[in-house]
């Protein structure tokens, strides 16, 4: 069987990786992931009706999630681990069905010889199997911000059943009805919004409230590590068990905003952040002297320069890269002491993070008087998932092309287009405010609302304009959130996802004016028309 995967932005010529993906992964690990794709939706056939009559199990429920946030793009490359879950979900289907006790019975897929999409385009046609993966990316990267969450102790049980019932949907008749299945995408907006807001009160009230923060993006001397992915627990477990050693702890790519935690930044090893997104890794790692440990979705290949000094934690996972489930991170301190470490302090260079909802909104005063005062004339979000693909730079030039009486906001990993340039202030407002991570959205959503609220109209009514990158699936439950809440005219690129047929698209811009872009200077002059 050779493989058929679309998910991402990078996805081969636009179309599908047939035989090797993009992202790195192979045949194998692909129809692995299919496969346990299809086991999930067989556990939630069975957690669906047990749930119907009152019975739940949190073990299901947290598997489910797992093995949805394992085949998101670049989390697992190991193909072994990856068998190892699906030998763990023949276990929890068992256990499902016999909670449930339906005598209803699961039908599996039959594919044959072909890769999933093949065999559902083959079957249901493009524009029903678009909708149906459109559904499936959003659940994954919802699963994602759920898993976060429940890492940190914080878990509601209608998100677990939203998502059991979701996977269930999938299964039946209702799955081959058009506006069947545009409802449920937008109900997966809706309860991801649900789940972003669990993991903003996660993060907030474990490590306290995003704050201001000048950071240092200049290396110092010393031993260090180097923390790359989303996860903020894996990196207060590092910094707690590398405490008073003198190594110092370094943030890379969507790691960046944790130190703008009270919680997190009170380490003084703590000491800034290296590099920039994602895909630079393989240049950044290389140079990097000292080892990496890699805490969620967002690695790649490992060049052998380095591979003996990453590690892998959580769902990430690379063959042959040393994997630590313990979360006792002492292999990752030992190759600190004995990694040479930066020789000398680099000039200081600084930015600025930090600019949640809670920042923002308590300066809301000083804002709304400075568009009243038309200091400012209009908002931009400018953020997403960064990518390798050409085309991405539009993102720098649409920055550096905003009037100086604009302010910025921007998150998630693809900040690193242009948030190292100077855009000075507003009347003592920083032109360009680093709201956090991806799911930080529910941040920049919260400070939309607020603003609507203040000047009695519609979030579509504001003087704001929203232009967003997009990589991989944590970007589509974005997006089905803002759809779900009604935002209108975005703007999303570079390109748009290989998995939306021509006449889903069609939908999306009929409904709700999505376009896509076109480059800085005329999209700049139409949002400021």
């Amino acid at each position: 069987m050779s493989m058929y995967c679309y998910q991402c932005e990078q996805t081969a010529g636009g179309k599908g990786c047939t035989r090797v993906g993009v992202c790195g992964k192979d045949e194998t690990t692909a129809n692995f992931q299919d496969a346990l794709l299809q086991k999930a939706r067989e556990i939630s056939f069975y957690a669906n009706r047990a749930r119907k009559a009152g019975l739940l199990d949190n073990a299901i429920d947290r598997f489910v999630v797992e093995a949805l946030f394992l085949t998101v793009t670049n989390v697992n490359f190991d193909s072994a681990r990856i068998q190892e879950f699906i030998t763990r979900a023949d276990a929890i289907i068992v256990r499902a069905k016999n909670i449930s006790g339906t005598t209803d019975k699961f039908t599996a897929v039959n594919i044959g010889d072909v890769p999933f999409i093949e065999a559902q385009k083959s079957k249901l046609g493009e524009d029903i199997t678009s909708l149906q993966e459109l559904i499936t990316y959003g659940l994954k990267g919802s699963a994602a911000y759920a898993d976060h969450a429940a890492v940190l102790g914080f878990q509601d049980d209608s998100i677990y059943a939203f998502f059991h019932e979701a996977l269930d949907f999938l299964n039946g008749k209702d799955a081959l009805n058009v506006d069947k299945l545009v409802g449920m995408a937008m109900k997966c907006g809706e309860v991801n919004l649900k789940v972003m807001e669990l993991l903003d009160k996660a993060n907030t009230e474990t490590y306290g409230h995003p704050e201001p923060t000048q950071v240092k993006v200049s290396p110092v001397k010393g031993k260090c590590i180097l923390v790359s992915g989303h996860d903020l627990k894996d990196l207060y477990e590092l910094l707690r068990q590398t405490e008073g050693l003198g190594i110092n702890i370094y943030t890379h790519g969507e790691m960046l905003p944790c130190l703008a935690y009270p919680g997190l930044k009170k380490f003084k090893h703590l000491v800034g952040n290296y590099g920039g997104a994602w895909q630079d890794q393989a240049k950044e790692f290389d140079a990097f002297p000292g080892p990496i440990l890699m805490t969620t979705n967002c690695i790649q290949k490992p060049k052998d320069s380095y591979k003996d000094r990453i590690f892998t934690t959580g769902l990430v996972g690379w063959a042959g890269v040393k994997h630590i489930s313990s979360k006792d991170f002492k292999p990752v301190i030992e190759a600190a002491v004995i990694a040479k470490g930066f020789k000398e302090d680099a000039p200081t260079k600084t930015i600025m993070v930090g600019f949640g909802r809670n920042a923002v909104m308590s300066v809301a005063g000083t804002v709304i008087d400075a568009v009243k005062a038309g200091k400012i004339k209009r908002f931009f979000l400018v953020g997403g998932c960064d990518g390798a693909k050409p085309g991405r730079n539009y993102y720098t030039e649409l920055a550096e092309q905003i009037p100086n009486d604009c302010v910025i906001m921007t998150l998630a990993c693809g900040k690193y287009r242009f948030n190292k340039l100077e855009f000075g202030d507003i009347g003592g407002i920083p032109r360009l405010l680093d709201i956090g991570q991806c799911n930080d959205a529910y941040s920049a959503i919260q400070i939309a609302v607020a603003l609507a609220g203040a000047f009695k109209c519609g979030v579509n009514d504001l003087p704001l304009s929203i232009v967003l990158s997009w990589y991989e699936q944590k970007a589509v439950c974005i997006l089905l959130t803002l759809l779900y809440l009604g935002i209108q005219n975005m703007r999303i690129g570079p390109s748009l996802p290989a998995f939306v047929s021509p006449a889903v698209l069609n939908v999306l811009v009929e409904k709700f004016n999505l376009k896509p872009v076109t480059t800085a200077k005329e999209d700049l002059a139409a949002m400021l028309a």
